[in-house]
């Protein structure tokens, strides 16, 4: 399974932002999702849960992620009452400018001008296929 698909919609426009690390996915809609997860759910296993993805998965994520950046964004909690995982404050940090960026980018997208350009020239519903 791949990251979730969580994209800003503006309109008929989907926005995509993906932040990279030498070609590697640093932080994308479903990796800060992920964090957002684990942020509510307090554990790696409950955010794959809530996201519908199996653990294996959820961890591969946030072990990419916390390669990526120059300090890891999920910490794990052992020990105690209480075990699972939280972000760290880079992870925080890192989750709110991403959110951030994402939504200076689908305001500036619905004021450019190339955006109506797009918009005024495409069909509401495609046309039927040749011979269908």
């Amino acid at each position: 399974m791949g990251e979730p698909e969580m994209l800003a919609q503006v309109g008929p426009v989907k926005l995509r932002l993906q932040v990279m690390s030498a070609g590697t996915g640093a932080m994308g809609p479903g990796k800060a999702a992920v964090l957002e997860a684990i942020q509510t759910h307090g554990s790696i296993t409950a955010a794959g849960r809530a996201l519908g993805m199996s653990y294996k998965r959820c961890w591969a994520l946030v072990d990419e992620m916390n390669r990526c950046w120059r300090t890891p964004l999920v910490t794990a909690v052992r020990g105690g009452p209480t075990q699972g995982a939280l972000l760290t404050d880079e992870g925080t940090l890192v989750l709110e400018a991403f959110r951030a960026l994402e939504q200076r980018l689908t305001a500036a997208t619905r004021e450019d001008p190339a955006y109506a350009a797009l918009v005024d020239n495409l069909r509401e519903t495609p046309l039927s296929p040749p011979g269908s």
